[in-house]
């Protein structure tokens, strides 16, 4: 298969060295994407950021799945800074009320503090360490949709959509969102927001989106496509490009830096990296959620692999009707290498969405698995004429 305009001759040839590799990157069925960004550092350790793209289409689209989750766990944190409030922090206790239907309350409880308490903070664990969709729903609400959306725009996040909760929500349910509350150990209110609304109904800038060639619903197979049209809609440059604004926030314009303090982007690094049970948060422990629970490129979810000490993955996955995205950060200190990777692949050999068919484990999971080794073993050889200081993704983490 020919290379399409903007393909990159580096990736091309690398993905021509693995026979799994190349063999679905030239099948048009698996609809695959690649953004492999090469970061060069200079005597100052100032990072410089070169992107090799493969079969990458701004028109082609994806189902982001919990890929969403890293914007919301970012302007969440930017929101609590934003209400200027010493007493709400992400450990403050968080209530979150009803008010509209296909709404969840989650009550005030004590104690303050702890693994199992609703905060800000703990939502955000669990999103980043497990994918946990109850922890998105309750952050997306905590936003509300048309603040979450104006902000990425002026983030200039122009093409990006966050418009559902991870539930069984209609359109107009998923524009209203809940009453928040935040209060001391003791029940006092610290801060209220009202329930929200937004009156816009935000569609995929691509237009109308229908995608497979059937789709089930209530138990039955409907002989049409799917409607992505009012669906998430968060392409592959811009995920990868917000991953890099919260690992190095200098690295992009200052007009799309999010207001985060130097703790903010401690605690992103920290959650962002560890496994569930390295994390020491109490609810993970190992079992259920082994090691490479979200760490599709290079371990594939393959809960028998090791997890090596001297590499560590930045990263946010997805996966949801067919669409498996992993878009991540390496650091590897053996080799004293960094790289960012983001991929999506489409598998859905049967072409109907909805019904829970799909070829992750089978081709999805092992095609990232081979990516991320192929691309980490070619950057441990890459010459580099300045080696970058990664302590800052190797430091101690106290940070809860």
């Amino acid at each position: 298969m020919r290379l399409t305009q903007g393909d990159s001759p580096l990736l091309d040839s690398l993905l021509h060295t693995n026979p799994l590799l190349i063999r679905i990157a030239t099948n048009p069925q698996y609809e695959l994407q690649i953004i492999y960004t090469q970061i060069n550092r200079d005597a100052q350790n100032r990072p410089t950021f070169t992107p090799h793209t493969y079969h990458l289409n701004p028109r082609q689209y994806f189902n982001p799945a919990s890929l969403v989750k890293l914007p919301v766990v970012a302007l969440s944190l930017e929101k609590l800074n934003d209400l200027h409030n010493p007493r709400v922090t992400r450990r403050t206790i968080m209530a979150t009320g009803t008010a509209y239907r296909c709404q969840t309350p989650v009550p005030f409880a004590a104690p303050a503090d702890s693994d199992r308490t609703a905060t800000i903070g703990n939502y955000i664990k669990r999103m980043l360490l497990v994918s946990d969709n109850i922890a998105y729903n309750r952050l997306y609400e905590f936003l509300g949709q048309r603040p979450l959306n104006q902000r990425l725009q002026e983030l200039g996040y122009s093409d990006v959509r966050i418009t559902r909760r991870f539930a069984l929500c209609d359109t107009a349910a998923n524009r209203h969102t809940n009453p928040i509350s935040f209060h001391t150990p003791q029940g006092d209110t610290l801060y209220k927001q009202p329930a929200q609304y937004n009156p816009i109904t935000y569609t995929s800038p691509l237009g109308r989106v229908l995608k497979g060639r059937a789709h089930q619903a209530g138990g039955r197979i409907i002989p049409t496509p799917y409607d992505f049209t009012t669906a998430n809609h968060l392409p592959l440059p811009a995920i990868t490009t917000l991953l890099q604004s919260i690992l190095f926030p200098e690295s992009v314009p200052a007009t799309q830096r999010l207001r985060l303090t130097p703790t903010d982007y401690a605690f992103l690094r920290r959650y962002l990296h560890a496994t569930p049970h390295e994390s020491a948060f109490r609810l993970y422990t190992p079992g259920r959620y082994f090691d490479a629970y979200k760490k599709y490129l290079y371990y594939g979810r393959n809960p028998d692999l090791p997890h090596k000490s001297a590499l560590r993955i930045y990263n946010i996955v997805g996966m949801s009707h067919g669409h498996l995205a992993d878009v991540a950060y390496f650091a590897d200190s053996l080799h004293q290498s960094e790289f960012l990777l983001s991929a999506v692949l489409y598998v859905n050999q049967n072409g109907i969405i909805n019904d829970g068919t799909y070829e992750y484990e089978s081709i999805g999971q092992p095609f990232l698995a081979q990516l991320g080794r192929q691309i980490q073993q070619y950057e441990a050889q890459r010459p580099r004429q300045f080696h970058p200081d990664l302590s800052i993704f190797f430091a101690p983490e106290p940070i809860r």
